[in-house]
């Protein structure tokens, strides 16, 4: 998603404005607020792609697939944000009682664009990590072959699993469960001829 700089809010003012925006979403860091405008055809077919294999995964289980819908409040870093995926297992734990800003996903995916990818692995990843329940970040490439797993280990560090193998087969450990790369990648086509079917990797 692409962002613009909009005026510097209060995190409060910011919530109140959001909650009765209809045309667009926001994202707000620590004052700044940003627009955020729609992502492409690939963008929002991977992350349907996702969503639904998660949702298939997941079924029956402790834990839900949230969308983009979903507000995700960073409070120790000041920031809240819109996941292109996150997963929420067990009791939510909300910001206020409307009920639309979470504050406990175990995992959230977001699939990069070539505008916001830098962000997406560095200061978005490290205002993320200030979640004490996350335990899976994910960075999915729209534009070639590439997953990246992050998983927090026990002592607080990161550990970067990275596939590029239509082949491969991503195992999760919270939430577990297993994704398969193609399955991602299902119809994504960068040969610029239109085509569906299963994507090639460069």
């Amino acid at each position: 998603m692409l962002t613009q700089l909009l005026p510097r809010y209060g995190f409060e003012e910011y919530l109140s404005v959001e909650r009765k925006s209809i045309d667009a979403k926001h994202e707000y860091v620590a004052g700044q607020v940003f627009a955020m405008v729609g992502g492409s055809y690939e963008h929002n077919l991977i992350t349907a792609h996702l969503t639904r294999r998660l949702g298939n995964e997941l079924d029956g289980g402790p834990c839900t697939v949230l969308t983009s819908d979903m507000r995700i409040r960073i409070e120790t870093a000041d920031v809240c944000a819109y996941p292109d995926v996150s997963v929420l297992c067990g009791e939510p734990a909300f910001h206020d009682e409307w009920r639309d800003v979470l504050t406990n996903p175990i995992l959230i995916a977001e699939v990069l664009s070539p505008s916001t990818e830098a962000y997406d692995r560095g200061n978005k990843f490290a205002h993320y990590r200030h979640l004490p329940s996350l335990h899976t970040y994910l960075l999915i490439a729209q534009d070639q072959v590439s997953v990246d797993v992050f998983t927090r280990q026990p002592d607080d560090r990161w550990l970067l699993t990275a596939y590029s193998d239509l082949d491969a087969v991503i195992e999760l450990e919270q939430p577990r469960c297993r994704l398969f790369v193609h399955d991602l990648y299902d119809g994504v086509r960068w040969d610029g001829d239109g085509s569906q079917g299963r994507a090639e990797q460069r």
